[in-house]
C-alpha cells in the first residue's frame, strides 16, 4: 500500500461565499498554502496528496503551475474531494455541473479518484425518500467521474444523512458508486470502522485514516486516540484493497508537519507488523 496524507491539515476546511446564493460556486476550501502543505507532506514522507475541488479553481487557467509544484515536492495528487446536498431536485443540475467542474480539473492534474460526500439532512427531518434521491445522484457522480477517467467513492460523513452503520447500509445498495470509509466518522457516527470494512470488502474504492478521542470531542493523529488501527488495517487487507492509504487530519492545534510526521510514524509501523 502506499500512503498519502490530505492537505485539509494547512487550514482546515472552509466553503466559497459566494456558494451562500450561487450553488454551482460552493466548493470545499483550505485556507492555507498549497504549496507549504505539499513541502511539508512529502518532508513527512508521503507519497502522494489528496486536494479539495476548491483549492483546484485557482488552478483552472494553469494546470502545469499545480503539476510542477506537486513534482518539486515529489508527490502525486491521488484524489480529490468534492461534495453536495445531492437530495434536493432543483438545484442537482447545479451541484452536478460543480462536480462535473471538479472531475475535470482533477484529470488535468493528473489525479486517480474523485471522493464525495453528501446527502443534507433537511430542517424538518429526513425522509425516506432522500436516500433514493442521494443513491440516484451518486450514479450520476459516478458516471461523471468514469467519463473523466477517474474512480468515485462516498465519504460517509458526520452530520449528512449517512453517518451511522443503518444508514450506511440504506445507501449503499441503492448506488454503485465506491466506499471511501473514513475511520474516525465511522466511529464518531456509532460503527465499528473494521467491521464496516469487512461488510463491504468489495465495495471500497478509496481509505481516509484518523484517530478520535470521544470526551471531549476531537481528530488526532494515527495512534493518539481511541480506534483500534491495528484491526481496521487487517481489514483493509482482508478486503484485498491494495491501494493509497490517504492519512486525514480535520483541524490540529500544532504545526500540521508535526501531525502529519506522528501519523506516518505511527502507520509505518503498524503496515510493517501487519504484513509480517
Amino acid at each position: 500500500m502506499r500512503v498519502g496524507y490530505h492537505s485539509i491539515t494547512w487550514g482546515g476546511v472552509v466553503g466559497d461565499a459566494t456558494g451562500v446564493t450561487s450553488v454551482k460556486d460552493l466548493y470545499y476550501r483550505t485556507n492555507g498554502s498549497m504549496e507549504q502543505a505539499f513541502m511539508d507532506i512529502a518532508a513527512a514522507g508521503y507519497a502522494g496528496t489528496e486536494m479539495f475541488d476548491g483549492n483546484l479553481v485557482p488552478y483552472a487557467d494553469r494546470p502545469d503551475e499545480l503539476c510542477a509544484q506537486l513534482a518539486q515536492a515529489g508527490l502525486e495528487l491521488v484524489s480529490v474531494y468534492t461534495g453536495a446536498n445531492f437530495i434536493y431536485g432543483e438545484i442537482l443540475p447545479d451541484e452536478l455541473h460543480r462536480i462535473r467542474r471538479a472531475a475535470e480539473l482533477a484529470a488535468a492534474v493528473g489525479a486517480q479518484r474523485l471522493v464525495v460526500g453528501g446527502g443534507a439532512r433537511r430542517a424538518a427531518g429526513t425522509q425516506d425518500t432522500d436516500y433514493e434521491r442521494l443513491a440516484a445522484a451518486l450514479d450520476r457522480v459516478t458516471d461523471i467521474a468514469e467519463e473523466h477517467g477517474l474512480t468515485a467513492s462516498y465519504h460517509p460523513h458526520l452530520t449528512r444523512i449517512v453517518e451511522s452503520p443503518d444508514e450506511l447500509a440504506r445507501l449503499l445498495p441503492r448506488t454503485r458508486i465506491g466506499f471511501c470509509p473514513d475511520t474516525a466518522h465511522l466511529a464518531a457516527g456509532g460503527g465499528d470502522p473494521a467491521a464496516l470494512i469487512r461488510r463491504y470488502p468489495d465495495r471500497i474504492r478509496h481509505v481516509h485514516l484518523k484517530d478520535l478521542r470521544l470526551d471531549p470531542f476531537g481528530w488526532l493523529p494515527l495512534g493518539q486516540g481511541v480506534l483500534d488501527l491495528p484491526d481496521i488495517v487487517r481489514a483493509v487487507q482482508e478486503s484485498g484493497y491494495d491501494s493509497w492509504l490517504i492519512v486525514e487530519l480535520d483541524d490540529y492545534d500544532g504545526d500540521p508537519r508535526e501531525a502529519a510526521e506522528i501519523s506516518k510514524n505511527y502507520l509505518d509501523g503498524l503496515l510493517k507488523e501487519t504484513s509480517v
